[in-house]
């Protein structure tokens, strides 16, 4: 992986950013800082700045694992496009496999629940969020965080119909199998929106859909250093993708002839 911000980072932006660009960016982890509870994650004050003097210069799409209904409150502004459940909704055509969808959910939420009621085997502190296409199941309040990471594990394999597990940083994400991922999302929001190039930037093992793409005309940006990942380039810590919007607020106002104005530091980003 290159850092993002070394001469071979900034000529890829340079090629990258040009008319018919679209950004992309995951949220939790990328623009808001992980929390212990899910529901506590904002959208920083100095990011959301950015993010809307971005949107005047080119489309801004969020592709969450959140559902919409989630997302959206949490945005504070109104991006291009938000897609939800790590693809499942926002993209075109979308609503006609939501029913199916909701179907499966509901299935695996009842076994999931009924096994999770046997709390001598089952630590207390496993959470399961559903997001009415998906679920999610989060462990980050157990004792033991690799123990209970197996006992999941194998409490998934008994799922039927079998879903698509996606492991994440204490928590396991539950979709549809064959279900649009975020690779493929990203793909439609380009298609719809006549994108010539886009920029995609995420942190987890959800995202890496999107950096398996390996497209010519996408760069992708994984937040923080990882050696097994396909995103070709990283930047170090979360905060960091303050200096990437300002870069690319920066390139396009340069494409359009004008001066870009330098946003002051804001420390709650």
């Amino acid at each position: 992986m290159i850092p993002l911000f070394s001469e071979a980072g900034r000529r890829r932006l340079d090629e990258i950013v040009k008319p018919g660009l679209i950004c992309v960016f995951d949220f939790d982890g990328t623009l808001s800082p992980i929390v212990t509870r899910p529901d506590r994650a904002r959208l920083p004050l100095g990011i959301k700045s950015r993010l809307i003097k971005l949107l005047a210069l080119a489309p801004v799409a969020i592709i969450s694992g959140r559902s919409l209904a989630d997302i959206r409150p949490r945005l504070g502004f109104e991006p291009s496009y938000v897609v939800g459940n790590h693809g499942l909704e926002g993209v075109p055509g979308w609503e006609k496999f939501s029913e199916n969808y909701k179907s499966l959910c509901v299935g695996w939420k009842n076994i999931i629940e009924t096994a999770l009621e046997d709390k001598v085997l089952y630590d207390k502190g496993i959470v399961v969020e559903e997001k009415q296409y998906s679920l999610s199941v989060h462990y980050r309040l157990t004792f033991d965080h690799e123990k209970v990471k197996e006992q999941l594990k194998k409490l998934f394999d008994n799922l039927s119909p079998p879903a698509r597990v996606i492991p994440g940083k204490c928590v396991f994400s539950l979709v549809p199998p064959n279900a649009v991922d975020k690779g493929r999302a990203l793909e439609q929001l380009m298609q719809a929106s006549g994108a010539r190039s886009a920029i995609y930037v995420g942190d987890d093992i959800t995202d890496e859909d999107v950096f398996d793409l390996q497209r010519s005309d996408c760069m992708s940006v994984r937040v923080g250093l990882a050696r097994d990942s396909a995103a070709k380039f990283y930047f170090a810590h979360r905060i960091d993708v303050v200096q990437l919007l300002d870069e690319l607020i920066r390139r396009l106002h340069r494409r359009r002839g004008e001066q870009f104005e330098q946003f002051p530091l804001v420390r709650s980003a």
